[in-house]
């Protein structure tokens, strides 16, 4: 069996920590690169206890170099923030080494808007043509012959997921679509904050980045690309009390206010009827974060309200693993010409 040797640069966030988890019983990658100027010098396994006696535990920590890389790594993993992947990502494919980024550098293709989102320029704007949005239902042909893929933001994955069978069928008018998203707390990052500590987060509930969280331009452009029309959304975002787990609400106006759940229902199972991760609920059963807890799973549930002619769609998804570190392996996988769910099998741990 073909040994891949990976890299990761940005090991201290919660999806550096989520993506060497998954490595670690990874049937082909071995981690022999793991980077972090604030840790070099240390063992990983002294950094991550839970790798004792696993792969990768003996790695060293080092400071991030674009040649020492060429020379140990196939595929680099890059968690780091907006901002810091763009030159990291340019000396990796000078250097001939594939990318998966976990930042927004380059998710949306107009420089201008991302300049716009993100208040910096993109330094390195003549790279977004070659870059492929990473969400392997929608686009795993094109991910397996890339060279650098955008790993796409959690709130997108759910959102995206959540509305491309409505969109796919014209189910319903893109006018007037509402995202409501639920979030737990590692979504906003391991840095430690004020308004991210256990008692300012625990038994407690509430809305952030309202009306101009970054995943919204993100959202948008995949939406307007699988509308064929420019789509404009209201997009809100909630801090759940929990470690984990991501649910949007999606409300949407019916194209035809006759349609009945069993149609809408038929038309989701239709979409999703080969795709592995994508789990349609049955009619009258709605999605919770608990069951997709740790996993590559999407569930989605459906509700048809006669009364106000909406389509609302419910989608959850696990923020680090579906949301982050497992849709990058999933894509490292095909472009590694792997099967895409290659060490990404896992259910849910209850309770």
């Amino acid at each position: 069996m073909q040994t891949i040797n990976v890299g990761l640069v940005g090991i201290t966030g919660y999806a550096g920590m989520e993506l060497t988890r998954l490595l670690a019983g990874h049937l082909c990658m071995r981690l022999s690169m793991a980077c972090s100027r604030a840790e070099s010098g240390r063992r990983l396994g002294d950094y991550y206890p839970f790798l004792h006696g696993m792969p990768g535990a003996d790695v060293v920590i080092s400071v991030f170099d674009a040649h020492e890389a060429a020379q140990q790594c196939d595929l680099v993993f890059l968690a780091v923030p907006a901002g810091t992947a763009m030159g990291m990502a340019d000396a990796l494919l000078r250097a001939g080494v594939k990318v998966v980024d976990f930042s927004a550098d380059f998710r949306l293709r107009d420089p201008g808007v991302y300049a716009q989102w993100y208040k910096r320029e993109h330094t390195c704007p003549e790279l977004l043509p070659q870059a492929v949005y990473g969400l392997p239902e929608l686009y795993a042909h094109d991910i397996a012959k890339a060279k650098l893929i955008a790993n796409p933001g959690c709130y997108p994955t759910s959102v995206i997921l959540g509305l491309h069978a409505a969109l796919q069928h014209d189910l319903i008018l893109c006018e007037d679509i509402v995202v409501d998203s639920k979030s737990g707390a590692t979504g906003a990052g391991r840095k430690p904050s004020v308004p991210t500590l256990f008692c300012e987060v625990a038994d407690n509930f509430r809305a952030y980045g309202l009306p101009s969280h970054r995943h919204t331009p993100e959202i948008e452009q995949e939406i307007s690309m699988l509308a064929g029309r420019e789509v404009r959304i209201s997009f809100n975002t909630h801090l759940l009390p929990t470690n984990r787990g991501i649910l949007s609400t999606i409300y949407t106006k019916l194209r035809r206010p006759e349609s009945t759940l069993d149609e809408v229902h038929a038309a989701y199972a239709d979409t999703w009827k080969d795709s592995r991760w994508i789990r349609l609920l049955p009619k009258g059963s709605l999605p919770e974060t608990r069951f997709v807890r740790g996993s590559m799973f999407c569930d989605i549930g459906l509700v048809v309200d006669k009364r106000t002619q909406r389509l609302i769609v419910l989608s959850t998804i696990d923020n680090l693993c579906r949301g982050a570190s497992g849709q990058a392996l999933a894509n490292a996988n095909l472009l590694c010409g792997l099967p895409v769910e290659t060490g990404l099998e896992t259910l849910a741990p209850l309770p």
